[in-house]
C-alpha cells in the first residue's frame, strides 16, 4: 500500500448557502442569519467535498467502496481518527472553491482489537485558505465473542473547567449524515452498527463531536479561531448523556474534551487563537 503515498484528487465544491443554514439550525442557530457573500463560519467546511457516489458504487457499511482514491486497505471497518486543521483565510458563501488531497502515509499498527491502518491525508482548500490533515483509521471485523477492552478511568477535569451537557439523538445523527451525504450506516441503522460492527447503539459521527467542540473554542477563545487539532478516543453513542467541556484558556491556547456518559474521554482537542 505504501505506493500509494503521494497519490492526489482534486475536486471542486461551491460552499452552498443552503448546507450552511441547514448546519445553523442543526446547531440551533438562526440559519436566516447567513447570507451569500459571508464568511463561512470557522470549522464549517466540513459540509464540503463529500463523494457523490452512485448508489452502485457504495460498499456493505455505506462508504464508497475503496481503491479508487483511497487504498484498498483490506479491513472492514473505517472510522474517523483525526484531524488538524488551520484557517488562514475565510471562504465565502456561494463561492466555487477546490480541494487538493494528497496521501500523504499508510501506517500500519497492532492495537488491543487486532490489526488496524491509519491512513494520512492533506487537504488544501482554497489555495491554501483552509490546511487540513485528517487521519482515518481501518479495523478489522468486531469479533462477537471477544472479551471488552478494560475502560479507561474517567477523566478528572481541571479545576474551574467550563462544561455543556450533549444529547445525541437520533435525529440529530440522521440530519448530520443528511446535511453531509454521508452514507456510514453505523450512524443512522441500528441493527447494523450492533450486528455487523459491534457497537451497543448508533455511533455519533466524528464530524458532529469535532464541530461541536470547535464551536465551543470559537465561544471561549479570547480571539477568532486560528487552528483547531482533535484525536477521536471512544465512540460517543446515540441516546446517552455526554458532556463537552473546556478549560479556562492559557494564553491563546485552549484544551477541549468530549466525555462519555461515564465522564471518560471520548475526544480531545486543542484550539489556538
Amino acid at each position: 500500500m505504501q505506493d500509494w503515498i503521494g497519490r492526489s484528487e482534486t475536486v471542486e465544491d461551491e460552499v452552498s448557502l443552503a448546507l450552511a443554514r441547514r448546519l445553523a439550525a442543526l446547531l440551533d442557530q438562526d440559519p436566516a442569519g447567513l447570507k451569500r457573500g459571508d464568511p463561512l463560519p470557522a470549522g464549517w467546511h466540513a459540509l464540503l467535498f463529500w463523494p457523490v457516489a452512485r448508489q452502485s458504487a457504495l460498499g456493505p457499511d455505506g462508504h464508497p467502496r475503496k481503491g479508487d482514491f483511497l487504498p484498498p486497505i483490506p479491513l472492514p471497518r473505517r472510522m474517523f481518527a483525526g484531524r488538524r486543521t488551520w484557517f488562514n483565510a475565510p471562504l465565502a458563501l456561494g463561492s466555487d472553491v477546490t480541494r487538493v488531497s494528497t496521501i500523504t502515509a499508510i501506517t500500519p499498527k497492532q492495537g488491543r482489537s487486532g490489526a488496524m491502518v491509519f491512513v494520512t491525508i492533506r487537504h488544501e482548500i482554497g489555495g491554501g485558505a483552509i490546511i487540513e490533515e485528517q487521519d482515518l483509521v481501518y479495523r478489522e471485523a468486531a469479533d462477537p465473542n471477544a472479551a471488552p477492552p478494560a475502560p479507561p478511568s474517567p477523566l478528572a477535569l481541571p479545576q474551574g473547567a467550563y462544561t455543556e451537557p450533549f444529547l445525541p439523538t437520533p435525529t440529530l445523527l440522521f440530519r448530520c449524515s443528511a446535511v453531509t451525504y454521508n452514507g456510514h450506516r453505523i450512524h443512522y441503522d441500528a441493527d447494523y452498527a450492533r450486528t455487523e460492527e459491534g457497537y451497543p447503539a448508533l455511533v455519533v459521527n466524528g464530524g458532529v463531536t469535532t464541530i461541536l467542540l470547535t464551536e465551543l473554542a470559537k465561544r471561549r477563545l479570547p480571539g477568532p479561531i486560528k487552528s483547531i487539532a482533535s484525536r477521536a478516543g471512544r465512540a460517543l453513542y446515540v441516546g446517552r448523556e455526554a458532556t463537552l467541556a473546556c478549560h479556562a484558556p492559557t494564553a491563546n491556547t485552549l484544551n477541549l474534551w468530549a466525555l462519555d456518559d461515564s465522564g471518560r474521554v471520548a475526544f480531545e482537542a486543542t484550539a489556538e487563537c
